[in-house]
């Protein structure tokens, strides 16, 4: 796979570039603004400003924000996250200027007009309710709240009626102000462009754009210890998680503690927690494992929905499945499976323009830099029985896990 060239705009902005012969191209805005950067009173905020960036800018109204790429068959979409602000557009490679363009206008010279504030607040209303109605979805924010409890990390990213009422055009521009730096910012593109179109074009709409420098960092200490909740919300049936608290995306940890969740409960039907809970018991149809990994901590859970009558059970089933990890290696021909199962499934990520896109975003925002796919491969390859043991032993023990089950009442 080809390599992500590397370079620095007049401003600072650091960005990506990596060709890829392919009719369909896709370019990235990460920022390092999400809603951990948010203010107490600023609940939702981060995600207030991600839906108003296309509800005009100096050059243009909502309506030409919305049809500038749609016209040519291209996608302009934009999410939040905890620790970042993603915008991001797919479009045929005769159209960069014109995606480059409408991403620098959006990104820049938004200008968040009082009436479009007022109508996207009942939006983002309308989506905290249709969230609340959606158990299985909802459960996953709740855990966060549970395991970073006290820290930002724990707020719901979209915030809550109240305080999404509460936002103002003020507290989008002093966010903005704080968190939308040149340090902060980071652009990535994959297509079939040669390098200096590509430097030439992210200079000629980027470049220019002189953001203010802020030193602000979101960081505080988190220390609750594991427990155990269950709450009255679910109508039919239980929803379950548990998992873990680990270290960060900087860990050296981090390859292992992947390579032993996608083991475990990864996308594959053959993980263990799917063979074992859903094929051999049939106690749920949906049951995964998953990480989350930020700048300073993270997260390692374990979700499935199942009959009530089933919870207990699954609940055994799923640590016992756990402590294998802790009390027994994989096995050589296990452990060479699960890489190349795991390297696979790198791979046709990969072959996603949009999500190569994205990934680069993010590891410059990370890391400064973006690895190779056969640098990747080969820190995998390198990982050993040892590695995965240590880990499970190290981060996963029952005694320190976070539990949330919603039941009915």
């Amino acid at each position: 796979m080809k390599p992500n060239h590397i370079f620095t705009l007049s401003n600072g902005i650091q960005c990506s570039f990596q060709y890829k012969k392919t009719p369909v191209a896709h370019v990235a805005v990460a920022i390092k603004a999400g809603s951990r950067d948010e203010l107490e009173h600023q609940q939702g905020l981060a995600h207030f400003i991600e839906h108003n960036l296309f509800k005009g800018t100096k050059n243009r109204k909502a309506y030409h924000i919305l049809s500038r790429l749609d016209d040519v068959g291209g996608e302009l979409n934009a999410y939040t996250t905890k620790e970042e602000t993603i915008i991001h557009a797919s479009f045929l490679k005769g159209d960069l200027r014109r995606a480059m363009d409408l991403l620098s206008d959006v990104l820049i010279a938004s200008t968040f007009p009082e009436k479009e504030l007022i109508k996207e607040k009942d939006v983002i209303k309308d989506e905290i309710f249709s969230y609340k109605d959606a158990p299985s979805e909802r459960i996953f924010d709740d855990f966060e709240d549970l395991i970073f409890h006290g820290n930002s990390l724990g707020r719901n990213i979209l915030g809550t009626p109240e305080s999404v009422d509460q936002l103002s055009r003020e507290d989008i521009l002093e966010f903005r102000s704080r968190t939308y730096t040149a340090s902060r910012i980071k652009i990535a593109a994959v297509g079939p462009f040669g390098l200096e179109r590509m430097e030439s074009m992210a200079e000629g709409f980027f470049g220019h754009w002189t953001p203010k420098v802020s030193n602000w960092k979101a960081n505080e200490k988190i220390s609750n210890k594991g427990q155990r909740i269950v709450s009255p919300e679910a109508q039919f049936q239980d929803h379950f998680m548990t998992g873990w608290r680990i270290p960060g995306i900087h860990s050296k940890d981090r390859r292992a503690l992947l390579l032993l969740n996608n083991v475990l409960g990864g996308p594959a039907m053959n993980s263990r927690l799917g063979l074992n809970i859903r094929e051999k018991h049939g106690i749920a149809y949906n049951i995964e494992s998953y990480m989350n990994l930020y700048s300073d901590t993270g997260l390692l859970g374990i979700y499935l929905g199942c009959d009530p009558n089933q919870t207990k059970r699954a609940e055994q089933l799923v640590h016992k499945e756990v402590e294998k990890f802790q009390h027994r290696s994989l096995g050589v021909l296990q452990l060479s499976k699960a890489k190349n199962q795991f390297i696979g499934q790198m791979a046709l990520a990969e072959d996603n323009g949009l999500n190569s896109a994205i990934g680069a975003a993010r590891a410059l925002m990370h890391f400064g830099t973006v690895n190779t796919f056969e640098f990747v491969a080969e820190q995998i390859t390198k990982l050993t029985n040892e590695d995965v043991q240590r880990v499970a032993n190290e981060y996963l023990n029952k005694d320190d896990a976070f539990t949330l089950i919603y039941t009915k009442a």
